[in-house]
């Protein structure tokens, strides 16, 4: 009897198995896996430990190919934290209603990250990584500009949006990195409800 082609599954019932094709994934897939990937090492490793081989290996994806798709780590960063572009969907509507929707968005995607989203992992590196936390938080104040003079054209517009990143990052720092006082005692529902007010200053008086 002739012996199976070693080139060739046989089943049980005696009927050739083709060999498992590996699935390419398409581009867009790639790109969520390194974000993904990206996400989970930043808040993990920090910003400076951060690699992009690393990255590539979490993602299962080559070098060259992060750098493709992102050009350095800084936008990689970028775009691993869920910008205001982002989160357009979730803020877009009524001006009166803004700050509830920010307090919301914010404590939401807080929660779903543990408290490791990758902006607490800047907040961390400011002190080693100063030059670098500077470039990365202006790209982050850039693209809420964009955003809110669509949601609310209103005048010291800057002033505004810059004084809700100060406050949001004191909120980060004390409850996600310092993990003390009343702040990080609250619940999620009782953080909202204590941003909702204090954004609603800072936007809308």
């Amino acid at each position: 009897m002739d012996e199976p082609s070693p080139t060739t599954n046989t089943a049980a019932s005696g009927q050739d198995v083709a060999p498992p094709v590996k699935r390419r994934r398409a581009p867009e897939e790639r790109r969520a896996a390194i974000v993904e990937a990206a996400r989970a090492a930043f808040a993990e490793l920090g910003f400076g430990k951060t690699t992009i081989r690393e990255v590539a290996r979490r993602a299962g994806v080559t070098h060259g190919l992060v750098m493709r798709h992102f050009g350095s780590k800084e936008q990689l960063f970028l775009a691993a934290v869920p910008s205001p572009r982002t989160l357009m969907e979730e803020v877009a509507g009524d001006p009166k209603t803004l700050p509830t929707r920010i307090a919301r968005s914010y404590v939401r995607r807080m929660a779903v990250s543990g408290g490791n989203d990758p902006f607490v992992a800047m907040l961390r590196a400011v002190a080693a990584e100063e030059e670098t936390a500077k470039r990365l938080f202006a790209a982050m104040q850039e693209d809420s500009l964009e955003m809110y003079r669509h949601v609310i054209p209103a005048p010291r517009l800057e002033e505004r949006v810059a004084s809700v990143g100060a406050y949001l990052i004191g909120v980060t720092f004390s409850r996600y990195v310092f993990k003390s006082g009343p702040l990080a005692s609250m619940s999620d529902e009782q953080l909202t409800r204590h941003l909702i007010p204090n954004l609603r200053s800072i936007l809308l008086d």
